[in-house]
């Protein structure tokens, strides 16, 4: 459960982190010039590939055997960990009511985010799967 729980936190870390930097970088500089959907599409390639790669090396360097069930649970954990992270970015720096976060989620941007975090959560066992051939 410890291996998990690490796992976890450093699988989120590594997420959020490359999250946070790419933001600005979306919302200051794409989103003026492209638009907010361009720019999300723009981003999401970047945040999928930091999945990728963390959900493959993460595992192993924990040294956590790549079983389903534990794979499920550290995506759902860091799932966790991200909603709450993501909420308090978005009200203290941000100045977002909980409410707002939650009504983006309605726009085109707001599904491919959606379809991100799925994938985030799904992404260990994921990785895991196609890593070692099993399917």
């Amino acid at each position: 459960m410890k291996k998990i729980a690490l796992a976890a936190i450093i699988y989120f870390a590594i997420v959020f982190g490359a999250g946070f930097l790419l933001g600005p970088i979306r919302v200051l500089v794409l989103e003026p010039r492209l638009g907010t959907l361009t720019a999300v599409l723009c981003e999401a390639p970047l945040l999928l590939a930091v999945m990728i790669l963390a959900a493959r090396w993460v595992p192993r360097a924990v040294h956590l055997e790549p079983e389903a069930g534990a794979m499920v649970a550290v995506g759902l954990a860091a799932l966790i960990l991200q909603q709450a992270a993501d909420l308090m970015v978005g009200a203290l720096l941000r100045g977002l009511s909980v409410a707002v976060q939650l009504a983006r989620f309605q726009s085109a941007e707001g599904g491919i985010y959606a379809a991100l975090l799925l994938l985030f959560a799904a992404m260990p066992l994921l990785a895991s799967r196609l890593g070692s051939g099993r399917r």
